[in-house]
């Protein structure tokens, strides 16, 4: 393992052990010698054997230490660290309920969205490509969480997680803001936190479907294809409450702010447009009557069928994100998974 750089057999010797050992996710990792978890280390003053919590369903412990060493196997550098444990954090939090994600049939995923100066500082993309390739911080800080979430936390595919599919979003779902091309104040500002904090979210959600739309040009028309994915009848915010994102491009942000709305004026359009007719969600899906219609936060006369279901059952569970390029007339719509998990946000030191 000592004979890294190319000459010789050790690094690929390296490498095939943690394919053989079932340590990696399905891509190669970096070994993490001694030297690189000590340079990982030198990046944050916590404790090397500080707890953080236990990783569900396994338990087994996430130490500053134990987080390091995957941020090194995921390809990390030492400053994306403090991010790694900031987003650690968040989801061994009671509310988000990481044992449920692991195990759920769908496929959703922490999806972790970082604001703050730190994020910028340390090159995490929230503009052109961001929730693609081609960005380090991006794509190892999301790697490092999943990797900790199968090996300290058991979420092996067909053995405790059990998503029928799986997704890409699965390896890595991390993204910055874009505050620098928002109309607005950032989402964490929006969550009460103040514009100079380095914050962290973790968000249960189902992977991003795209919601192109180039020839809306005021609010009131934008929203209609917005809303339309929103209450999608394949998606289960319609069905239940749950958390779900939806991220403005800024040129779609732009729309709304160029007509004098702020983000919690566009925020609410989007809760009041996002629904469908009680008619239409009885046709299919997971429509499972008085029983399923028990589970909404909110009364629906069931002999109605042209009363109003909303897809947002509480303000709070919509997350408005402003991400993405500039130059694209898009926005993404990622549907929660349920009530008994939810988003949470900290603040994390550098």
């Amino acid at each position: 393992m000592s004979n890294e750089n190319g000459s010789g057999g050790a690094a690929i010797d390296a490498v095939e052990y943690f394919f053989e050992k079932e340590w990696s996710d399905g891509l190669p990792v970096v070994p993490p010698t001694e030297e690189r978890l000590a340079a990982m280390l030198s990046a944050t003053r916590r404790e090397p054997e500080e707890l953080i919590g236990l990783v569900p369903p396994l338990m087994a412990p996430a130490t500053v230490r134990a987080i390091a060493l995957h941020a090194v196997m995921a390809g990390c550098k030492p400053e994306y660290l403090p991010v790694v444990i900031g987003a650690m954090e968040c989801v061994l939090d009671e509310r988000f309920n990481l044992l449920l994600l692991q195990a759920t049939t769908s496929a959703g995923a922490p999806f972790i969205l970082a604001n703050g100066p730190y994020a910028r500082e340390i090159g995490l993309n929230g503009g052109m490509g961001c929730f693609g390739p081609g960005f380090r911080a991006n794509a190892t800080i999301g790697r490092a969480l999943r990797l900790m979430m199968m090996n300290l936390g058991g979420g092996i595919p067909g053995v405790t997680a059990l998503s029928g599919f799986g997704g890409p979003w699965r390896y890595t779902y991390c993204v910055a803001e874009n505050e620098d091309e928002s109309p607005w104040p950032s989402y964490a500002q929006a969550r009460g936190f103040g514009p100079d904090e380095n914050i962290v979210t973790a968000l249960p959600l189902e992977g991003p479907v795209l919601v192109w739309d180039d020839a809306s040009e005021q609010p009131e028309r934008l929203v209609v294809a917005v809303a339309d994915m929103m209450s999608a009848l394949g998606g289960g915010n319609i069905y239940r409450q749950a958390d779900m994102a939806v991220v403005l491009s800024p040129q779609h942000a732009q729309v709304f702010a160029k007509a004098g709305m702020s983000r919690d004026a566009t925020h609410r359009l989007l809760i009041e447009r996002a629904g469908r007719r009680l008619g239409d969600i009885r046709r299919g899906g997971i429509w499972r009557g008085e029983s399923g219609a028990a589970r909404w936060p909110f009364k629906v006369p069931l002999d109605d069928d042209n009363a109003f279901v909303p897809a947002i059952g509480d303000p709070g569970d919509l997350h408005l994100v402003v991400a993405g390029g500039s130059g694209s007339p898009a926005s993404l719509v990622m549907h929660g998974i349920t009530v008994a998990s939810r988003a949470v946000s900290r603040a994390y030191a550098v």
